[in-house]
C-alpha cells in the first residue's frame, strides 16, 4: 500500500484472512497512525444480499470496532468476500482515527485500488 507517497509492504498472520488482513493493515499503518495500537476489532458479520445470484451474490460485511471508550461499526460491500471486509475493516480504522482526532473529516485516507493490486490509502 502507499501511505503519504510512501510505499509500505506488510504480510501477517491470523486465524482466516480476515484477521491476516487487520493484522497486515495494522501493521503498514502503526508508525504513521500510532492511535490504530488502541483500535480492536470486536465483532465481524457476513450477510450474502441477493443469494439468487449465486457465487456472483453480493457480500455484505459489517465489522464492529472499537478503542475502549467507544464502539463503531462499518460496512463494505462486494461480490469478493476479501474486498468487502478490506474495506469494512479500514473504514474502521479511518473511522477509529477521525474519532481520535476530535471530528477532523479529511484525515488524507482515500482507498484508491484493491483487486489484484497496490491499495493506495
Amino acid at each position: 500500500m502507499t501511505v503519504n507517497a510512501e510505499d509500505i509492504l506488510a504480510a501477517a498472520e491470523g486465524n482466516g484472512p480476515v484477521a491476516a488482513l487487520d493484522r497486515a493493515l495494522r501493521k503498514a499503518l502503526l508508525n504513521f497512525y500510532p492511535a490504530i495500537a488502541h483500535f480492536h476489532l470486536s465483532d465481524y458479520k457476513v450477510r450474502i444480499i441477493d443469494s439468487g445470484a449465486g457465487t456472483a451474490a453480493k457480500t455484505r460485511v459489517l465489522v464492529e470496532s472499537g478503542n475502549g471508550q467507544q464502539r463503531w461499526t462499518t460496512l463494505g460491500v462486494s461480490t469478493n468476500i476479501i474486498e468487502a471486509s478490506y474495506q469494512a475493516v479500514t473504514e474502521g480504522l479511518e473511522y477509529g482515527l477521525m474519532l481520535e482526532r476530535e471530528g477532523t473529516p479529511n484525515l488524507g485516507l482515500t482507498n484508491k485500488q484493491f483487486a489484484g493490486g497496490q491499495t493506495v490509502l
